[in-house]
């Protein structure tokens, strides 16, 4: 099985999973199925906070944890998906939704730009990939995992920096090198959506467990989330600026 560079869907997960009988595997259709039904759970939950800002405010920290630990959970016992990835999905819509409201509120109308974007994204790149417009090929994958690699290292730099009152400053300001940082971080998320498409088509075709389906959903969502929050990180730099 190839690797991806969605860190919930790599290093042969699929076929660590074993094979079962074509009956009883895992389906691209099943985890399209599975996705939509998780999606259902953001947007509900989002609509929830949303209309309920105050709130989520106090709710907001453990949540976020909450959301990482269910989230590492899954990860470690991939058997659980049913369970646990509806339950991410729905705490990371409040937190989605409690963050939206917050930049709505300071620049109205970027949600709904946010959301047109990443699903817009998302619809190309799988028209592109299901097309053979986009191969991911065994170069192709090194590369996004190198620049997803690289993103990662930069966050977590500027997260030690910050317990120091120091932070890198073009991740965070709206001037033209920040924009340009986000823009490639948008960049390296969605192609890592292409990746996930491959690894998902390789899962089914090597018959992996019917509970797989609910975690590559899974983690098409932890990708789709993270599209969204840089997306939503990109536009409001440019509203700034």
């Amino acid at each position: 099985m190839e690797r991806s560079s969605n860190p919930v869907l790599k290093n042969n997960i699929f076929t660590k999973a074993g094979s079962v009988d074509p009956a009883l595997a895992m389906t691209i259709q099943g985890t399209v199925n599975k996705t939509l039904f998780l999606l259902g759970l953001v947007l509900l939950t989002a609509v929830w906070s949303w209309a309920n800002p105050a709130k989520l405010l106090s709710w907001f920290w453990l949540l976020a944890i909450a959301g990482l630990v269910v989230a590492l959970v899954t990860v470690f016992k991939k058997e659980w998906s049913a369970v646990t990835a509806p339950v991410y999905a729905m705490v990371e819509g409040f937190i989605l939704g409690g963050l939206s409201v917050l930049m709505e509120k300071s620049y109205p109308g970027i949600v709904i730009q946010a959301v047109g974007l990443t699903f817009g994204t998302l619809f190309c790149l799988l028209m592109a990939y299901k097309s053979g417009l986009i191969k991911a090929t065994e170069n192709f994958k090194l590369g996004v995992i190198a620049a997803t690699g690289a993103v990662a290292l930069v966050y977590i730099v500027d997260i030690g920096m910050g317990f120091f009152g120091v932070r890198i400053p073009f991740i965070h300001e709206s001037g033209l090198m920040g924009i340009i940082f986000s823009a490639v971080v948008v960049v390296i998320a969605a192609l890592n959506l292409v990746l996930d498409f491959d690894f998902i088509e390789k899962g089914a075709q090597a018959n992996a467990p019917k509970y797989m389906e609910w975690y590559g959903a899974f983690g098409l969502m932890v990708t789709l989330i993270w599209l969204y929050l840089e997306i939503l990180r990109l536009l409001v730099k440019t509203r700034r600026r």
